[in-house]
């Protein structure tokens, strides 16, 4: 094991809840650096090499104090999802944009060896390319997606020999994980035809990448692994099944009713949107230089959820914020 010590930002968060138990019984320390606004009841709090520090990204003096001794950041921390503009503008742009460049800047400074960018493919927008590779224009249709474009380039400016930066730009996930998220289109759906009885799709031709949240973390594992000369000042797409909206129901559908053949029928309602987002995700670049290739699909995504439903993993999963990004930041009043 070249590094010993990693610090996820934002690791209390749906791919932290996973990739934190993970990594700890790989042999990592890990440090989990959250604002905790889902807590952190989920994390494994007995593990010795566990070190949980409720902070904000945007707290420099803070954010530097955790990151003493720590090898590699996996930067998660960020008010994610499209939709979650629709809070106050000025929340999303101090911390996907304002901080990122201090945090940067400070775990250079703390000697840390390796920085580990999420962005998103939704920086793509809308593209009629029927294969978007990484040197696809970015055309953001969200301060989201615009904002986390904008970050690569100040992440790769302080690149060096030192300091190797990497930036992913992940497909939309979809699973189930501890700190589990119900507002992803995978996880949206299937939520809907188990508690809904039926699954509302809006508009439905849109293509998305997916992409499992074991795969994603399975990646972050492997960027703790490559050597240096395979991935400084990189960026790489990180998808598998581009699919559409509507093909993704119907997978839903399929599952669920297969799961939970009690339920009969699941009807498939279909209503229009104005979320146009829409590209086709070519990740053959991960695979060839890497030899990353993802193991688990759609399908299997569907039936861990349906699984966790089962076994009472995820109760009152239409209404508790707990699943929902923008409505838990809503109802702290997040600023």
């Amino acid at each position: 094991m070249r590094f010993k010590n990693v610090l996820i930002t934002g690791g209390a968060g749906y791919v932290g809840s996973l990739l934190t138990p993970q990594l700890l019984d790989l042999g990592y320390k890990v440090t989990v650096y959250d604002i905790m606004y889902f807590g952190d009841e989920f994390l494994p709090k007995a593990n010795p090499n566990l070190k949980i520090v409720k902070g904000d990204i945007r707290d420099v003096a803070k954010l530097s104090g955790a990151l003493k001794g720590i090898d590699v950041v996996i930067n998660l921390s960020c008010i994610s999802n499209d939709a979650s503009f629709e809070l106050d503008e000025k929340l999303s742009t101090t911390i996907n944009l304002d901080a990122f460049e201090p945090m940067v800047i400070a775990a250079k400074k703390a000697g840390v060896k390796r920085f580990i960018y999420a962005s998103s493919s939704s920086v793509y927008g809308v593209s009629e390319s029927p294969d978007v590779t990484e040197d696809h224009p970015l055309v953001p249709l969200t301060l989201y997606n615009k904002y986390k474009g904008m970050c690569e380039p100040l992440l790769f400016k302080h690149q060096s020999r030192d300091f190797v930066c990497i930036v992913i730009r992940p497909a939309t996930l979809c699973g189930y994980a501890p700190r589990q998220r119900l507002d992803l289109s995978v996880n949206i759906l299937t939520n809907h035809a188990i508690n809904a009885s039926k699954i509302t799709v809006f508009g439905g031709s849109q293509k998305r990448p997916n992409l499992h949240i074991q795969d994603m973390c399975d990646l972050y594992q492997l960027l703790l692994e490559v050597p240096d000369e395979k991935i400084a000042g990189e960026t790489f797409n990180a998808g598998f099944q581009n699919l559409s909206i509507m093909e993704i129901a119907q997978i839903a559908k399929r599952v669920v009713q297969e799961e939970f053949p009690e339920k009969g029928d699941i009807p498939i309602v279909t209503t229009p949107t104005d979320d146009i987002r829409s590209y086709h995700v070519n990740s053959d670049k991960i695979r060839r230089n890497l030899g990353f290739g993802p193991k688990h699909n759609v399908e299997d995504a569907v039936r861990d959820l349906c699984k966790a439903f089962k076994a009472g993993k995820l109760p009152k999963s239409m209404d508790d914020t707990f699943y929902f990004n923008v409505r838990r930041l809503k109802e702290l009043k997040a600023a």
